[in-house]
C-alpha cells in the first residue's frame, strides 16, 4: 500500500493545486452568469446567447477538451516516458500545427452554416420574432473561439505531461476574466451604435477564448517549447492520437447528441427554460470542475504513466484511490445542493431581470442535477484509464447508452415535469454510464480493490448523512431572511457548518485517503514551522 499512499499524495497534491485554480474560474463563471442573469435574466437574449454558444461548444468537446486532449496526453506522455525531449517537442509541433488547420476550416464552415446550424438546434425559436436571427448573428461571432479554445487544450496536455498544472488551470479564468470585462464593457458600448447588447457579451466570449490560450504560452515557452511549423501525416504518433480519437469522437459525438436533443427539448418548453436549465448546470459544474475535473487533470499522466512502464497493478491502486476522493468530495456536495438549491440560486441569481419565479424554476433544475454529480465527478476519472489503457470501445458504447436513457426517460416525463425532466435524465443517464464503465474497467484491469472502494463509499456516505441532518436542523432553526446581506451571511454560514461536521465525521470514522492528505499537510506545516 505505500505506492497507493504515494500516488495517493500525488494525485490530492495536483489536484489540489488544479482544485484552487479551477474554484477560481468557477467563482468567475459564476460572476459572469450573474452579469447575464442581472443584465438579461432568462428571457429571448439569453436563450439566443445560450444556443449560439453551444453549437461552437458541441465541437470544443470533441476536438477541444475531449477527444484530442485525452489522446494526446495518453501518447504525449508515453513519447516523454520512453523517447527524447526532442521527440516529444516534435509530436506537438506537428499536433498544434495539424489541428489549426483543421479547426480553423472547421469554423469557416461553421460561420458560413450558422443560420442552418441554428435550425437544426432550436427551431422553436422560430415561433419568436428575431429569435433566429440574433442566435445565428451570434453563433458566426463566437464560432471562432473553437480554434482558441482547442489549441489551448493541446497546450494544457502538454503542460499537464510536464507536471505543470496550476497555469494551464488558471487559464480559463482569463476566459471568465475577458468574456467578463470585454462583454459587459461591449455590452453597455454597442447599444449606442444600435446594437443589441447581447452580442457585447458574444464578442467578450470571443476575447476569452484568445486570453485562455495566450495565458499558457509563457509556461509553455519555459518548458522548452519553441514553435515549428509543420504536418507530417505520417507521423505514427500523430496516427495514433488519430486513432485513439476516432472512437472517442463517435462516443463523445453520442455525448453531444444528448446535450442537442436537450436543447431541442428545451426550446419547446416555456419561455425561459434554455435559460433555467443553463444556469442550473453552470452551478453544479462548480463542484465538477472543482473535484471531478480537477482530479481527471491530476490522476490522467499518472495512469498514462503506468500505462507506458506496463505496472497494472500500480494502475489499480492509483485508481481505487481516486474514485475513493472523487466520491469524498462530490457525495456531500450532492447533499448540500438538494437542501440548499434555492438559498444558492436566490443568492448568486435573483437580481435585476432575474425573478422569483426564474430562482424557483432554476433551484429545481439543480436539485436534479445534483443527483448526478457523484457520476459526472467519476466518469471524468475512469474515461482516462481506458484511454491509457489504448482501449475507447466502452466509453463509446456507454455514451450510446447514455444517449437511450436520456431521451426515453425525456419523452416520457416532458409533458409531466417539462424542463426538469432534462436535468433529471442528465443525471440518470450519468449514472448509468458511471456503472456501465465501472464493470468494464474492473474486467479490463483484473479486477481492483474493490473492498476499499467500498469501505471508503460507505464512510463517505454515512459521514454525509450526519452533515445533511446537521444542515437539515440548522435550515429549520435558523429561517431564510429578508434582506440580501442576512442571505449571504446565512448561507455562508450554512455551507462552512456543514462542511466542518462533515470534516468530523469523517476524520472520526478514519477514512485511509483523507489521512494520507492530513499526513502530508502536517508535514508541509511541520517544515516551514
Amino acid at each position: 500500500m505505500k505506492n497507493a499512499a504515494a500516488d495517493t499524495g500525488r494525485i490530492a497534491k495536483s489536484a489540489g493545486m488544479v482544485s484552487f485554480a479551477v474554484m477560481c474560474s468557477r467563482v468567475l463563471g459564476l460572476v459572469r452568469e450573474q452579469v447575464f442573469a442581472v443584465m438579461f435574466g432568462a428571457g429571448t437574449a439569453y436563450d439566443a446567447f445560450v444556443v449560439a454558444f453551444r453549437i461552437p461548444n458541441l465541437l470544443r468537446d470533441l476536438f477541444g477538451e475531449g477527444a484530442l486532449s485525452s489522446a494526446f496526453v495518453t501518447v504525449f506522455t508515453a513519447r516523454r516516458t520512453t523517447g527524447r525531449a526532442e521527440d516529444a517537442w516534435r509530436l506537438a509541433n506537428n499536433v498544434l500545427s495539424f489541428f489549426a488547420v483543421f479547426v480553423g476550416a472547421l469554423t469557416l464552415f461553421g460561420i458560413l452554416a450558422s443560420r442552418s446550424l441554428v435550425g437544426l438546434l432550436a427551431p422553436d425559436f422560430a415561433l419568436v420574432a428575431d429569435k433566429v436571427a440574433l442566435t445565428t448573428r451570434l453563433t458566426a461571432i463566437m464560432f471562432p473561439f473553437l480554434v482558441f479554445i482547442s489549441l489551448a487544450s493541446v497546450v494544457m496536455g502538454i503542460l499537464n505531461s510536464w507536471g505543470r498544472f496550476f497555469v494551464p488551470a488558471m487559464a480559463s479564468s482569463f476566459f471568465n476574466l475577458g468574456s467578463i470585462l470585454g462583454g459587459v464593457a461591449l455590452a453597455l458600448l454597442l447599444p449606442r451604435f444600435g446594437q443589441p447588447a447581447i452580442v457585447g457579451m458574444a464578442v467578450g466570449t470571443l476575447l476569452g477564448g484568445i486570453l485562455q490560450l495566450g495565458w499558457q504560452l509563457p509556461s509553455l515557452y519555459r518548458c522548452g517549447f519553441r514553435l515549428r511549423l509543420r504536418i507530417d501525416l505520417g507521423d505514427p504518433d500523430l496516427r495514433r492520437i488519430f486513432r485513439l480519437m476516432v472512437p472517442a469522437i463517435v462516443g463523445l459525438s453520442a455525448t453531444q447528441f444528448n446535450i442537442f436533443v436537450n436543447t431541442y427539448f428545451a426550446s419547446s418548453c416555456a419561455e425561459g427554460s434554455v435559460s433555467w436549465l443553463n444556469y442550473a448546470f453552470r452551478l453544479v459544474q462548480f463542484p465538477i470542475g472543482v473535484f471531478g475535473v480537477a482530479l481527471s487533470i491530476a490522476a490522467q499522466p499518472v495512469f498514462a504513466g503506468y500505462a507506458a512502464r506496463k505496472d497494472l497493478a500500480g494502475m489499480r491502486s492509483a485508481f481505487s484511490s481516486s474514485m475513493v476522493m472523487v466520491f469524498c468530495l462530490t457525495i456531500p456536495a450532492t447533499v448540500g445542493l438538494l437542501l440548499l438549491a434555492r438559498p444558492i440560486v436566490a443568492v448568486i441569481f435573483q437580481h435585476g431581470a432575474f425573478t422569483g419565479f426564474d430562482t424557483e424554476q432554476t433551484a429545481q433544475a439543480l436539485s436534479y442535477y445534483s443527483l448526478g454529480l457523484f457520476a459526472y465527478a467519476s466518469v471524468k476519472v475512469m474515461v482516462p484509464v481506458f484511454y491509457a489503457l489504448d482501449d475507447t470501445r466502452y466509453p463509446v458504447v456507454a455514451s450510446f447508452m447514455a444517449v437511450a436513457v436520456n431521451v426515453l426517460i425525456i419523452l416520457a416525463a416532458l409533458d409531466a415535469m417539462q424542463h426538469r425532466v432534462i436535468a433529471l435524465a442528465t443525471s440518470s443517464s450519468m449514472a448509468g454510464s458511471f456503472l456501465f464503465l465501472g464493470v468494464m474497467l474492473y474486467r479490463k484491469m483484473g479486477g481492483f480493490p474493490v473492498r476499499h472502494l467500498f469501505s471508503g463509499a460507505g464512510k463517505v456516505a454515512a459521514a454525509s448523512l450526519v452533515m445533511g441532518g446537521g444542515l437539515l436542523a440548522a435550515i429549520r432553526l435558523f429561517p431564510a431572511p429578508a434582506h440580501l446581506a442576512m442571505q449571504i451571511v446565512r448561507l455562508l454560514l450554512l455551507i462552512a457548518g456543514a462542511g466542518g461536521l462533515y470534516a468530523v465525521a469523517l476524520h472520526l470514522l478514519r477514512l485511509q485517503e483523507m489521512q494520507a492528505i492530513a499526513g502530508k499537510l502536517a508535514a508541509r506545516l511541520r517544515g516551514r514551522s
